[in-house]
């Protein structure tokens, strides 16, 4: 999978240190599904998606939906397993440990970045 640094352009601040992008259909089906935890740091980036469930899910996450734009539509603050969650209107989701788009200050409207991460130079 490709990996990305998420920036919100707003502040210039890292929001995530490692993006991981789900593109082929089994890494999107599988998502974060099994996994115990979500480091602080790091994301998964759904693209062409608006929906998302948490079925096999262990922990809480956030979700940022995103336009095609890479704007903030929407933030579901540390939604459980075992949901659902849509969005009309968004083109991705950025999933990310629970907590962390209020400790980002992360609001409706924020465009995000994504970059190269600085040490690794993965991405496209």
């Amino acid at each position: 999978m490709r990996t990305w640094r998420a920036v919100v352009a707003r502040t210039g601040q890292a929001l995530l240190e490692r993006v991981a992008v789900a593109e082929i259909g089994w890494q999107r089906v599988r998502g974060l599904m099994f996994r115990k935890e979500l480091p602080e740091d790091e994301g998964l980036l759904i693209p062409g998606c608006s929906s998302i469930h948490m079925f096999f899910m262990r922990f809480p996450i956030d979700l940022v939906y995103l336009d095609e734009d890479d704007c903030v539509v929407r933030i579901v603050d540390g939604i459980k397993p075992w949901r659902l969650s849509a969005c009309r209107g968004a083109r991705s989701v950025l999933e990310m440990a629970a907590g962390r788009a209020r400790e980002a200050q992360l609001q409706a409207g924020d465009r995000l970045r994504f970059e190269r991460p600085a040490a690794s130079g993965e991405g496209d």
